[in-house]
């Protein structure tokens, strides 16, 4: 969103080519990575749980292989922006601009595939504060460099890439530093080991769904952008789009915290064998949830009228974005709800299940209606908004019937099994062992 910020005041044009250009990537590369790594939530969190700690070092090293993998596709993909654009009927000169701001992205992807391992690492560890500050550091970093690159250099929207690229590797970098010399991680972090290779399969059974589960979700918001680029005036309807999915992509990072403490919380005490823990971590959270929609949705309508003026100078945007927010407010509200019962189901172990919700909720509810609000009445954004709203309300309903119905016990005795699976000797384990034998046998 820093980012955004900076290239909105370049201009209408510049802003149009890189929120089209974000919105495609984020479909495509961070939803996809973070969905992935959120098969570490059950993973490490259960065996963290279960008091397995070298466990979770092996997990961390098998899901960053898989996740790099990953990002070789993801590269090619965005190298070929431009054309794919074009093919969605958007203007060729916002395609154009955007498969440049494209390219110069790539170099961020294996630093962000690496980055989600480590905070998942972190994170069922109950280990927020170098997190934390990480955020802290790298966002102050990021706003310099795009102070210098953007408005500074005159490299425009390719400034504004590469300053994301450089905030991605700090980020990654110190996460990665902490976790190799900290204490905390002592137990946790033995070293690089072959047994990583071991169990992929079984790795990526659950990270397909875990990011389905969260793709399903966040590309139903970015498609709101693309099809923001088919209505007339598509530089107006692109960028208010935009601002309308960073905003509510901010206001959605606090009850997305409160997720990953419930994800960590109910899959610590499933792994520890304490169903009524885990029950009483999903009940506080929610109430936690609930508290930060209702301060989320009434700050954003106290702000509603001046939010616009961050991202751009042009008044048509600036009061275009004033008579959204009261949908996007709405949107925080039930997303912080959900977003919280997600977390939960992460920490079961029960994305398939999240996935069926989702795919329900967002492509059999909110974009048939989306289509209908904006194209056959002719509500335009505001249609497409508006479709959201209720598939973002049917998928909460959906997840909260879900989690009431969860036998807890059961839920405990599948996470005992999961994280005591036998598991497979490392290569040089094997050759320990072999030597071992032959050597009482003598």
């Amino acid at each position: 969103m820093i980012s955004l910020m900076f290239v909105g005041h370049l201009g209408e044009f510049p802003l149009s080519a890189a929120s089209m250009a974000t919105s495609f990537l984020n479909a495509s590369g961070t939803c996809v990575l973070m969905g992935m790594a959120s098969a570490l939530d059950t993973f490490c969190g259960q065996s963290y749980g279960a008091k397995k700690y070298d466990a979770l070092g092996i997990h961390l090293q098998r899901g960053m292989l898989v996740l790099l993998l990953v990002t070789i596709a993801q590269s090619l993909i965005w190298a070929n922006l431009t054309p794919i654009l074009v093919a969605l009927h958007q203007d060729h000169n916002i395609a154009q601009e955007a498969g440049v701001y494209a390219r110069y992205m790539i170099p961020s992807l294996p630093a962000n595939a690496l980055l989600q391992c480590n905070i998942k690492f972190l994170q069922n560890q109950n280990i927020v504060l170098p997190m934390v500050l990480t955020t802290g550091i790298s966002s102050l970093m990021h706003i310099f460099f795009c102070w210098v690159l953007v408005l500074k250099s005159g490299l425009g929207i390719k400034g504004a890439a590469i300053a994301i690229c450089i905030s991605s590797w700090i980020s990654m970098m110190l996460l990665a530093l902490y976790i190799k010399f900290s204490p905390s991680c002592k137990k946790t972090w033995t070293g690089f080991s072959w047994e990583s290779l071991h169990n992929i399969p079984q790795f990526v059974r659950l990270a397909l769904p875990s990011a389905v589960m969260v793709c399903l979700e966040s590309w139903t918001f970015e498609l709101m952008v693309i099809l923001s680029g088919t209505f007339p005036n598509p530089k107006l309807q692109t960028s208010v789009s935009s601002i309308c999915l960073s905003t509510s992509g901010m206001f959605w990072m606090i009850p997305f915290g409160i997720g990953a403490a419930a994800s960590t919380r109910t899959s610590n005490e499933l792994g520890a064998g304490s169903p009524e823990a885990a029950y009483l971590a999903v009940k506080v959270t929610l109430f936690m949830a609930l508290t930060a929609g209702i301060s989320e949705f009434s700050l954003l309508m106290l702000i509603r009228n001046i939010w616009g003026g961050a991202f751009t100078n042009v008044h048509e945007v600036v009061t275009y974005v004033a008579s959204m927010i009261p949908i996007v407010a709405t949107i925080a509200f039930v997303d912080s709800i959900q977003t919280v019962l997600s977390g939960v189901a992460r920490g079961c172990g029960r994305q398939k299940l999240g996935a069926f919700v989702n795919l329900g909720s967002y492509y059999l509810v909110g974009v048939p209606l989306a289509v209908v609000f904006s194209i056959v009445l002719h509500m335009k954004v505001k249609g497409l908004w508006l479709g959201i709203t209720l598939a973002v309300t049917v998928q909460a309903v959906c997840l909260l019937l879900m989690i009431a119905c969860t036998n807890w016990e059961k839920e405990a005795e599948k996470a005992a099994t999961r994280v005591q699976r036998p598991r497979v000797l490392a290569s040089s384990e094997i050759v320990t062992t072999q030597l071992q034998n032959l050597h009482s046998e003598s």
